[in-house]
Parts: structure tokens; sequence; C-alpha cells
């Protein structure tokens, strides 16, 4: 008892996952993501009893704001964004142990300053403590916050020790090879790659966690999981909203950037990687990294195996809404991708003649996430002959977002006194089986960089593998300009031209 009333976040401490005692850094602390996802997460983390019993939070950024005023906007944050209600008995736990620190990115004072300021939480505690930092900021100031984090020691801070430094950087890794090389060089000349988790939300999804468990402890997958079964493999992430006013940031990037680069081409790594030889990190991203580097280089020009096009004038939830060059801070010539669709072709055993097709897009008929594994339709002969037959492909689909959970289309017999057949869905999802209130993504991250767990951070080689597949379309498009830019309406499923690209193969884009 005197132990939890000396440590207040030991009640309920989950020891599978308990986390060293640990300082976390927001560098950005001022900004959109710390208030909408990492505050939230840390509270909800808090909550659930998986803060570690010495805990403390403090937030960097280069407006100065007092202690107290960063507790407020974070109180702020929580009853805003998080998936729970504050409670005063946890949060008062947490805002006792968080602070705040000015100075600027490229200001190695600052760092210095930051550095004593987690020396005295050191020496008020007794003991030392694992330092994480997460930059939260935007791509431009990545490279002066690594090499101050690194000029001020605060990066080899105990390395070597089980309580080594870590450091999360948020997307993107770069915009495309050459800057994820030079971003990744000036990483490692200042952390182990040990200490860096390279963060993607998508994985931490509950359905994208459980795509693992599905395709490895079922075995009724496995067997079928090749290309003697599988006839193609759909992927879609798609938004209903456009790009609002993030317009200035969307030019310099695009959908192939924002979206496809990252997030779609994990989903793909985990749902054709081999199995790996065990549950730890690099196994598992060791297999990530071969299913990349497998997939075969992109046919480029009019007939490749890309499509891309923007959102013209239409209508989302029967409201009117414009087109991306109507857009505010949208260049009338633009010739930014809204939309990009996919053909990939994965040069192993297991894929070998299997297409997989991925797609995402704002403005687009609704917002989904799945990935869609259709199956080879069994031979016609017993149910090939007239219309009383109607028969699907068979489709077992993950939800990643917004109805998590998966499906499986099967065909069968119709009820009644002849043989008539009809396809149904069987469909499983998380809120009804499990309850609604699942954890968010990050706060699933942040604890796993907390217990140095790497599994679902990406390795600096993984960035690499999939720049190294994309830079050269984004260069074809980059000289191409606006020729073969298609258009879309707002509130389709995208353009012809991504339409035709699965035609070539007598495919069609499933509606999820």
């Amino acid at each position: 008892m005197a132990e939890t009333q000396r440590h207040p976040f030991l009640h309920g401490l989950s020891k599978h996952r308990g986390a060293p005692p640990t300082v976390v850094v927001i560098f950005g602390a001022s900004g959109d993501l710390t208030a909408r996802k990492l505050i939230p997460a840390v509270y909800n983390l808090g909550v659930d009893g998986l803060l570690p019993a010495d805990f403390f939070l403090v937030g960097y950024g280069r407006k100065a704001i007092p202690d107290e005023e960063f507790r407020t906007l974070a109180a702020d944050a929580i009853k805003e964004f998080s998936r729970r209600e504050l409670s005063h008995d946890v949060w008062d736990r947490i805002a006792a142990h968080t602070s705040y620190v000015a100075g600027g990115y490229d200001e190695k004072a600052a760092f210095d300053r930051l550095a004593a300021h987690i020396a005295d939480l050191e020496k008020k505690l007794g003991r030392e403590v694992q330092t994480l930092f997460y930059i939260s900021t935007p791509p431009s100031v990545f490279a002066p916050i690594l090499q101050n984090l690194g000029a001020s020691g605060l990066a080899g801070k105990y390395l070597g020790q089980a309580h080594h430094a870590k450091v999360i950087i948020e997307k993107p890794f770069g915009k495309d090879l050459a800057s994820a090389v030079a971003l990744n060089a000036t990483i490692r000349s200042v952390f182990a790659e040990h200490q860096v988790y390279r963060i993607d939300h998508y994985l931490g999804k509950e359905t994208v966690q459980g795509l693992l468990v599905q395709r490895f402890s079922n075995a009724i997958f496995e067997p079928l999981w090749n290309r003697n079964f599988i006839d193609s493999v759909q992927i879609t992430v798609a938004e209903e909203v456009g790009v609002g006013t993030r317009g200035g940031y969307y030019e310099q990037s695009g959908c192939l950037r924002d979206m496809i680069q990252n997030h779609t081409m994990q989903l793909l790594a985990l749902t054709a990687m081999e199995p790996p030889v065990s549950l730890d990190a690099e196994s598992i991203r060791d297999e990530k990294v071969k299913l990349l580097r497998a997939i075969q280089p992109l046919a480029l020009g009019p007939d490749g195996d890309a499509a891309r096009a923007q959102y013209a004038a239409g209508m989302i939830d029967g409201k009117a809404v414009p087109g991306y060059l109507q857009e505010e801070g949208i260049a009338k010539e633009s010739a930014t991708e809204t939309y990009a669709a996919l053909r990939l072709s994965i040069n192993n055993w297991r894929w070998q003649g299997v297409p997989f097709y991925l797609r995402s897009g704002k403005r687009m008929a609704r917002r989904v996430s799945e990935i869609a594994i259709n199956f080879k339709r069994p031979p016609g002969a017993l149910f090939a002959e007239g219309d009383r037959f109607n028969l699907a492909t068979n489709t077992l689909s993950f939800q990643i977002q917004p109805d998590e959970g998966l499906s499986m289309i099967l065909n069968t017999k119709v009820p009644g006194l002849e043989t008539r057949t009809q396809p149904v869905k069987m469909n499983f999802r998380y809120a009804t089986t499990f309850g609604s209130n699942t954890p968010e993504a990050y706060e699933r991250l942040v604890l796993d960089a907390m217990v140095g767990d790497g599994t679902l951070f990406i390795r600096g080689d993984e960035t690499e593998a999939s720049w190294k597949l994309y830079t050269p379309l984004l260069e074809a498009w980059a000289k191409a300009g606006r020729d073969g830019m298609d258009t879309y309406p707002a509130g389709s499923w995208g353009p012809p031209s991504s339409d035709a690209l699965l035609a070539k193969n007598n495919h069609v884009w499933r509606q999820p």
C-alpha cells in the first residue's frame, strides 16, 4: 500500500507492458498533433495504469508558455479530443509532473537548458530516467532538432543501458529517395538505429495489428495465401475530406507522398510478407523489407502502372463542394494529384502473377480504409448454367477504418425448392464484439516506444526501399506537369483512368 501511495501510477500497472521511469519530451508541443493525439494518448495510458510509476511530460516549443498554462492547454485538449472524459484524479497526477521548456529548434543553448531540466528531474527523483523525444514538428526542423539532441548530449544519454534515450519521428521521412537517405544519415549520425522509432499511426490501428494474428494464427488462411488461390489484392485508403486549409502543404506533397508511400505501403507489406521466424520486432521488419524489395519497378507512361487525378466539383453528403483547383492556396495550373492508383507486381514465389492494386484519394465517396483479398473463382462446371446462379468472388476484407473488423463474402443457396445461389457477407466488428472504446493508435505506439518494442515502427532501410520504388514515378509526373492528369467528381470513387488500370487484367475496383 505504501508503495502504491508513493507511486500512484503503480496502481493497476501491467507488469508485461511496464516501462521504466520515463521523461517524454514533445517537440512541437503547441501543435495540432500534440493536442489532438499525443496529450490524449498520454492521458489514456494513465487511465489504464500503463504509465510508469515515475513519469514526466515536458513540452518544448518556440513559443514561451508558463508551465501552468501548458497544463491548462493539455487539459483542454483532453476534454475535446480524448476518447474518455477528463478524470481529475488521473490528470492531476500527470499534471503534477508536467512542465514546459521554450526555445528554438536550432538553438543549442535551449537544448542545454532542456538537458539541465531533465537532470533536475532525475536529481529530485534520486534515480536515472529514460528520455523519449517525440519530434512532432514540420520536417524542415527535423535535422536541427536531431543535431542539437546530439550536441547537447541528450541523444547519447545512457547509451548501452536498458533505459537509453529514444526518439520518435513523425512522417514524412523525406520527399524522395535522396532526401530519405539524407535524413537517415542525419539520424544515424546522432542516434543508433535501435533508438529510433519512425512512426506511422496506421500501424497502431487494431485491425492492422490484427492482420498478423489473422494471417498466422489461423491455419485455414496460410495454405490459401498465395498465387495458387488468390486472384488479386486491392488496398483502398479513401477520404471524404478535401485539402481544406492545408492547401499550401498539400501542394508540396500530393497523394502519392501523403498516403501511398507510407500508410498504404505498410498495409501492403503486412499483407504480403512472408511469415517471420518470430514475433520480435526485427524479424517482422526484416520480412517487410524483403517484400518491399521484391516489388518490380513501375512501368511509366500513359500505359504504365499508375494513374493520377484531381477532384473536380461535386457533392459530398448532399452538399456542393469545390474542385481542387478552386480550393484556397491551390495554383490554377497545379499538377498535384489528389488521387493515385497503382498496379504493383511482386517478384517472389508466393505472389508471382498476382496484381496488387493500391488507390488513395481525397473527396471520394466515403471515408474508408480496407484490404480486400480476392480469391480465384472455382471451376464453373457445376454452377455455370442458366440465370439461377448469382455467384460472387470470394473476398476477405480487412476494414481498417472507420468500422474496424473483417468480412468474408461467400456464395450460399437461397432457401427454396430450386437450387439458386446468392452471395452473403459474414461480418466481424471490433466494436460489436469487444466494445467501441478501443485504444487509439497513438496510445499503443507511445507505449511501445516507452517499453522498447519497435515492431509497429518503420526501420530506416524500409523507408528507403519504399522511396526507391516511387521516386522514378514522382520524377516522371513532375516532368509531365498536367499532361496525363485525369479528374473525378467529388463524391465518386475515382477517375476513368483508374478503372482502365484494372480493366487491363479484367478486374474492377470493389466498392467498400
